[in-house]
Parts: structure tokens; sequence; C-alpha cells
């Protein structure tokens, strides 16, 4: 393929459609959590994964997987998972089999603000789809997104 090739162009306007509609949805999502809650996408976007850890084999992420699940790199989800610590959002304790791996469980402070900020949390993402559903380039990716179920565990 050159760079003149349509298909290469087609593809590079589908990446820019769906980084403008993922771009809009975070920035509008960003701006209601931080007003409401004091929280990033982030933020909230850990405490949602890390909510839904239980006890158990493999009821625990490690870090690496916090990471994946957050779009981070491991440093970087590190820090958040420090600075949520920090607030009294999160705690961290060793896991009993494997004196190497930290887990991180949200305390019920933190189950709580996540509580409160999930419905602001789905009113932002919705306002945004509803905005960028009138952008005739955006509105194909919108439908898709609604249209997404959520994956069913093996």
């Amino acid at each position: 393929m050159t760079a003149t090739d349509p298909a290469l162009t087609a593809l590079a306007q589908g990446w820019c459609a769906l980084s403008l509609l993922h771009g809009r949805i975070e920035a509008h999502t960003e701006r209601a959590l931080q007003s409401r809650h004091g929280l990033s996408v982030r933020e909230y976007s850990l405490l949602d994964v890390l909510s839904r850890q239980h006890d158990g084999p493999g009821g625990h992420l490690q870090m690496k997987q916090v990471a994946d699940a957050v779009v981070l790199s491991q440093s970087a989800a590190t820090r958040l998972v420090t600075r949520l610590e920090d607030r009294g959002l999160l705690e961290r304790h060793l896991c009993p089999t494997d004196r190497r791996g930290i887990y991180t469980n949200v305390t019920e402070a933190g189950l709580k603000l996540l509580e409160e900020a999930r419905p602001t949390n789905d009113t932002a993402l919705r306002e945004a789809l509803d905005e960028a559903a009138k952008n005739p380039e955006l509105a194909p990716l919108v439908r898709a997104v609604e249209n997404l179920k959520a994956p069913v565990p093996a």
C-alpha cells in the first residue's frame, strides 16, 4: 500500500473518526467526574475494574492485568494505584501464596465513591454519545458502540 492508496486513506479516516469519538467521550466524562466526584476517568476506571475482583482462585488481578484493563503502562498504573491509596480509596496487601505478589483492593470509601460516581459516568457517556451521533462521520461508530455486548466470561 502507498500513502495515496484509497484503502489506506479510508482506514486512516476510520481511525481518525474513532479517535475523535474516544476523545470527545473521554473529555466529556472527565469533566463530569472531576466536577462532581473529584475523579479522573482513569481513576474511575481503576476503581470499577478493581471493584469486580473477588476472593478465591483467579479473583485478584496482577498489576499487569490492572494496567491492561485501564490502558496504562505498569508504571503509570502503579502511580495511579498509589494516588488512590493515598486518598484512602484503595489498599494493597501481599498475596498469601506468593510473597512477591501484591493485591490492590477497593476500600469501603472507594466503593462508596464509585457507587456515587457511576450514575454520573453513565449519564456523561450517554450525553457524549448522543452529541456524537449528530455528526454523520461519527454516527456509525456510535451505533456500533451502542450495539456492543459485554463479553461473556469463559
